[in-house]
């Protein structure tokens, strides 16, 4: 759409726009409050926008905006000033517009008269529900579809929409309202220095069924079910303790920001899962939701877990080429909309090659950190579902590695993360033809082979199998050494095309095979190296290609941005590999990025040098929050503190490499299995740990399920 879209009532310097957020529903506005037809602005509900316009007026003009206060992501107040009264050179009357959204939306309307004499006041909201799809918002290509209905009575207002054999409405309850078609209209007398109030509910209706509303006025606001779970979370979680305001400032954000990306199933309220991004993503995405959950897990192995069971209950089961879906695939979105249902022939589109074994990954993860076992063996079929569509599915043509090819026209040319139609070309900016072999799913797969081995043997004792899992890591590990390498260039391919072709693009990828354990060890110096060179470091993060390439452009979504995930991941390869300061450079490059965007890091930003512009570069289009982004400095922190947990072999290990403006840090309540953990790192990298489970103990060594293998003999 070509703007940048803000949250929870912050302004960022490309848009004036106001998001506001809870579950599946959000809203997009004006800093005065109001929803302008015709724009993408609008109150969505499960991918449906219930409200396509809200404009308030006071005495038929408009209200000037005066600002905006936020304290929560699903709440703003909206500051305005109506105009003069009759004779009066100033303006008297405030207007209080105090927004909740959750479920639909709440907004309680107070004027208060600042006069010394009654205010007689017209104020009405003009309404209007187009019920468009998110997509058709997002790109702009809004059409009237189905049959359209109004109803309305005393202080109600409803508007219906029939469409393919369903249908979406919207019920506006507006107490002493006068309602008619696409009006509200209310005529208070408001007391010299006195007030007047009204509350306006608006709530979804889905096939008939009217949605609950998370605030209802009879219920305190701080009892709603929004502030009950928002404060539950924010208490529930570890603490960081620092002297760097900067440090604190990210963490506390992305500790927010996640918070408020947490959608809740349908099926099961009480099962949490964290959606991709907003405003457009607010829906649960197998690689999005799996790479947040993991890089979070220390944060909350609860949401961890609820993204995997949400998963893994849709999980494929048959053969569809519309959707995409096979058996054992984990899918790569879940959608609600009329719209998608119509094109994708579902609301559960497949199109995507890495999910599946990020999907067996999480649950390796989830039983390191001791997540109940149980709840993880449960699991336990759907890693074994998965791991076969691995091998009979994505591995297409028998030579070993996992690739993808659309089935039909309708789904994404390219599916692994970098997902725009020219996320994968060569050095020389040819397009990579399918089926294609993503080095980094490789990667995925490597180590999802690991966490079954290591589920095998601690979950049901079976080490025949455990071995049997490793033996087919250690020979991916060689054919993807064999295939991959480019000894001519020094790195790792960035895929295989169709004609099993390198994509010899040098390319921020094989920074996931560092993470994921399948790098050769011998490589792995001259791997760092170029991750680190002056071709694909900014200097706020690594560029997704190296400015050498022929498709490079640092404006571009997928050729030559930095993505702070992606970084992030990247960071943590090199650290599991021993290349620590390497690590280090890069975790601190990415926060600076973070500090400059206020603590929040943006989905991506552009590519220039930090050497050639002091601040980084804003993309005009970035998710803000986005999941992995939100998720990438918690993630970060693990990696400074070189921290890694496994219990079933009981091992803690902490080897910090923290900047000494960190110092002393100190981290509180840290979720290890039924205990809560303290860690304390003083200077000179002392480390003080307390409140571990039985049987955790600190050690220097690596766990074995993250060692490094060594090179094969010659």
């Amino acid at each position: 759409m070509g703007e940048g879209w803000t949250f929870a009532g912050e302004a960022s310097g490309s848009s004036d726009l106001v998001t506001l957020l809870e579950g599946s529903s959000f809203c997009l506005s004006e800093r005065g409050g109001d929803l302008v037809a015709g724009t993408p602005q609008g109150l969505f509900h499960r991918d449906t926008r219930i409200l396509s316009a809200w404009h308030l007026r006071l005495d038929d003009a408009e209200v000037d905006p005066l600002t905006v206060i936020a304290q929560e992501p699903y709440e703003a107040l909206f500051l305005g000033r109506a105009r003069p009264r009759p004779g009066r050179s100033e303006a008297t009357v405030l207007v209080e517009r105090h927004r909740f959204v959750g479920a639909g939306m709440r907004e309680d309307l107070v004027l208060r008269n600042l006069g010394n004499e009654a205010a007689a006041c017209h104020l009405t909201l003009r309404v209007e529900a187009d019920f468009a799809d998110l997509f058709e918002v997002k790109e702009g290509r809004v059409e009237s579809r189905g049959q359209y209905g109004v109803d309305y009575g005393d202080g109600v207002l409803a508007m219906t929409r029939h469409h393919h054999g369903q249908s979406r409405g919207v019920r506006i309850v507006a107490k002493d309202a006068v309602c008619s078609p696409g009006q509200l209209t209310f005529r208070p007398v408001v007391p010299p220095r006195g007030t007047w109030r009204a509350s306006v509910l608006v709530t979804p209706v889905v096939d008939g069924v009217e949605t609950p509303t998370s605030f209802p006025l009879e219920r305190p606001l701080e009892q709603a079910a929004p502030s009950v779970r928002t404060s539950a979370w924010r208490q529930s979680g570890p603490r960081v303790h620092t002297r760097d305001e900067s440090l604190s400032n990210t963490l506390r954000r992305s500790c927010q920001d996640l918070g408020a990306l947490r959608i809740f199933d349908p099926e099961r309220p009480d099962t949490p899962v964290v959606a991709a991004g907003a405003p457009w993503f607010m829906a649960l995405f197998g690689r999005d939701s799996v790479l947040t959950a993991l890089m979070a897990l220390p944060l909350d192995p609860q949401l961890a877990l609820g993204t995997a069971r949400v998963l893994a209950r849709h999980q494929g089961t048959a053969t569809d080429p519309v959707t995409e879906e096979e058996p054992g695939k984990i899918p790569h979105e879940l959608r609600f909309g009329v719209e998608a249902s119509l094109a994708l022939g579902g609301t559960v589109y497949y199109g995507t090659v890495d999910a599946t074994p990020l999907f067996v990954m999480l649950l390796g993860e989830l039983f390191r950190w001791g997540v109940d076992a149980d709840a993880v063996r449960e699991l336990l079929a759907h890693a074994d579902r998965a791991l076969a569509w691995i091998e009979k599915y994505g591995d297409r043509d028998g030579d070993g590695f996992v690739e993808y090819r659309r089935s039909t026209d309708r789904g994404l040319a390219n599916q692994g993360w970098k997902d725009s139609w020219d996320g994968v070309n060569g050095a020389d900016g040819r397009i990579a033809e399918p089926p294609v072999a993503l080095c980094e799913v490789q990667g995925y797969v490597h180590a999802a082979y690991r966490a079954r081995a290591l589920l095998a043997e601690h979950l049901e004792h079976d080490t025949a199998g455990a071995a049997r899992w490793r033996e087919r890591a250690r020979q991916l590990r060689e054919r993807f050494d064999a295939a991959f390498w480019l000894p001519d260039r020094g790195w790792y391919a960035e895929a295989l095309d169709g004609a099993k072709r390198p994509i010899d693009a040098l390319a921020s990828n094989m920074g996931h095979c560092l993470w994921t354990g399948i790098v050769d060890s011998g490589r792995a110096r001259t791997v760092a190296e170029r991750l680190l060179s002056p071709e694909m470091f900014s200097g706020w993060g690594v560029r997704t290609i190296a400015t050498t390439m022929a498709a490079y452009n640092p404006m571009s979504y997928h050729n030559g941005s930095v993505w702070p995930h992606d970084s992030g991941i990247v960071a943590a390869g090199l650290m599991r590999y021993g290349f620590t300061a390497h690590a280090r450079r890069i975790a601190e490059a990415v926060l600076d990025a973070a500090a400059a965007f206020g603590g929040r890091l943006p989905e991506l930003l552009c590519g220039f040098d930090r050497a050639e512009y002091a601040r980084p570069v804003p993309y005009p289009a970035a998710c803000s929050p986005q999941a992995w982004a939100s998720a990438t400095p918690l993630h970060l922190l693990r990696v400074l503190l070189g921290a890694e947990v496994c219990l079933p072999h009981g091992v803690l290990r902490v080897r910090p490499n923290l900047p000494d403006a960190f110092l002393p840090l100190r981290i509180t309540d840290v979720p290890l299995g039924v205990a809560r953990a303290n860690l304390t790192v003083r200077r000179g990298g002392r480390v003080e740990i307390d409140g571990l489970p039985s049987g955790l103990r600190p050690t220097d060594e690596a766990c074995p399920c993250t060692a490094v293998d060594p090179p094969p003999a010659a």
